[in-house]
């Protein structure tokens, strides 16, 4: 009786805290990640680290990152406890965060500054940051799946993480426009203050909704169950010989790369290819995180089946392969467009994450005891993936400066390929690879509460 009750229960639909408190769980992950992405390169060619270096340093974090979701994703399929997992690594990511925006700690002990010290100083603590995130990442990730069997409860928890994904975007885009806005920086030590107090705070922001996230959320039942029965792990293998992983894989990376190496460049990109303000490289996000929060909550609302969830993936992709052309050949006396752009990026870039990462719920369905692998391995070549293709535009990559050629020509610069090309043609590629996917019709039933309501 027992266990027919644990099988009905799977099945029924969450209600809106269970989803809200879930929600929540990743936005230490998301406010760190975004700084990452978006400020990273940025911070450390501003404090005089060549494009190729500061392309290294995210390449040693990126491959920390990649081969520690393999190393979590094993762990916890075979023992468990993802509020453990996702306690430790949050620990983690909360103390080393800061030291990957300051003052280089290694040239401080051995009394120099070389760029090659600099280099594997902020690598050292890139690799511990990312294992941390990591950790945090694939248990929080998997535990999605074990919450329910409902496959349309799935898709509403990933869009909640979603929204929230925005909400923490959000914050780190306040926060970078109020220190950006009040504060001047001259030289490099200016510099390295600004983007510490930037650390700082989205660290306290993202700690405190960990706090609500583990006090609201219970060890998923489903996993704990399944536990009892060590053998019932599934083997790596079993994934292997199934075609819609590699074509869920092939998906999940591309959309990562299009939401990634997009979200890297775009302060370059306003700054020196439009030459916008300062404080655009914090306001253009801002909106893209506004338009994809807003779309991520309606998502919500939608009941989920594998057609719909390829029609709006689709949708996603096609709406940034107009955007991304449309970067690659705007002009600077035309940069005001560059906010309309922005609107239909953030569209893009929810229907595109919501749905990719659901379709990793379609294919692990009720094969629980593999689903940290799943996650683990598509988040591994997700990681490898954005790092090599970072480090290679970063390689054409000149070291910056401003033109002042105010004329209507456009200059197709790296930082144009990053924002615009690269994206598009991931893109593209998604697109084609979903036609092929053949998705299982769904669980589908509707939140016990609405969620506008």
């Amino acid at each position: 009786m027992a266990n027919a009750t644990d099988d009905v229960d799977s099945f029924t639909t969450l209600g809106r805290s269970t989803v809200s408190y879930y929600g929540v769980g990743h936005m230490l992950n998301d406010i760190t990640a975004s700084c990452w992405f978006t400020y990273l390169l940025l911070f450390l060619t501003d404090i005089g680290l060549s494009p190729r270096d500061a392309a290294t340093v995210m390449l040693s974090g990126q491959i920390a990152d990649g081969f520690a979701t393999i190393f979590a994703g094993e762990l916890i399929d075979r023992f468990g406890h993802f509020k453990l997992w996702h306690g430790a690594g949050s620990v983690l990511v909360a103390i080393s965060f800061s030291s990957v925006f300051g003052a280089c700690i290694p040239c401080k002990i051995f009394g120099t500054s070389s760029s090659t010290l600099r280099t594997v100083g902020y690598s050292i603590f890139a690799a511990i940051f990312n294992v941390g995130w990591a950790a945090t990442q694939v248990s929080h990730m998997s535990m999605l799946n074990c919450i329910t069997l409902n496959s349309n409860s799935r898709v509403v928890l990933a869009s909640c993480r979603n929204a929230f994904t925005m909400v923490a975007n959000l914050s780190l885009y306040a926060v970078a426009f109020v220190v950006f806005g009040v504060t001047r920086a001259n030289t490099h030590a200016d510099i390295e203050i600004q983007y510490r107090w930037i650390a700082y705070l989205s660290i306290f922001i993202g700690c405190c909704f960990v706090g609500i996230f583990h006090l609201g959320t219970k060890e998923p039942r489903l996993k704990v169950s399944a536990q009892g029965n060590s053998s019932s792990r599934i083997s790596w293998t079993y994934w292997f010989k199934k075609v819609l992983y590699y074509q869920v894989a092939i998906v999940y990376v591309l959309t990562r790369l299009v939401v990634n190496v997009s979200q890297a460049y775009l302060a370059f990109y306003v700054i020196d290819d439009l030459r916008m303000a300062q404080s655009a490289k914090a306001l253009v996000p801002a909106i893209i995180y506004i338009s994809s929060f807003l779309v991520s909550v309606l998502l919500q609302e939608i009941s989920w089946n594998g057609h719909s969830l390829k029609t709006f993936f689709s949708a996603g992709a096609i709406m940034w392969i107009f955007c991304g052309a449309g970067i690659l050949f705007l002009p600077s006396n035309m940069s005001a467009f560059m906010f309309l752009i922005s609107i239909f990026i953030g569209i893009a870039n929810a229907l595109m994450m919501v749905t990719g990462v659901s379709m990793q719920s379609f294919l692990i369905d009720t094969d629980l005891n593999g689903c940290a692998f799943v996650c683990g391995s598509l988040s591994f070549l997700d990681k490898i993936s954005c790092g090599l293709a970072l480090f290679v535009l970063q390689s054409y990559q000149s070291n910056r400066f401003i033109q002042e050629n105010h004329s209507n020509h456009v200059n197709i610069s790296v930082t144009r390929f990053g924002l615009g090309l690269v994206p598009a043609l991931c893109a593209l590629v998604s697109v084609v690879v979903t036609y092929t996917m053949k998705l299982q019709t769904a669980r589908c039933k509707p939140l016990m509460e609405p969620l506008l309501a």
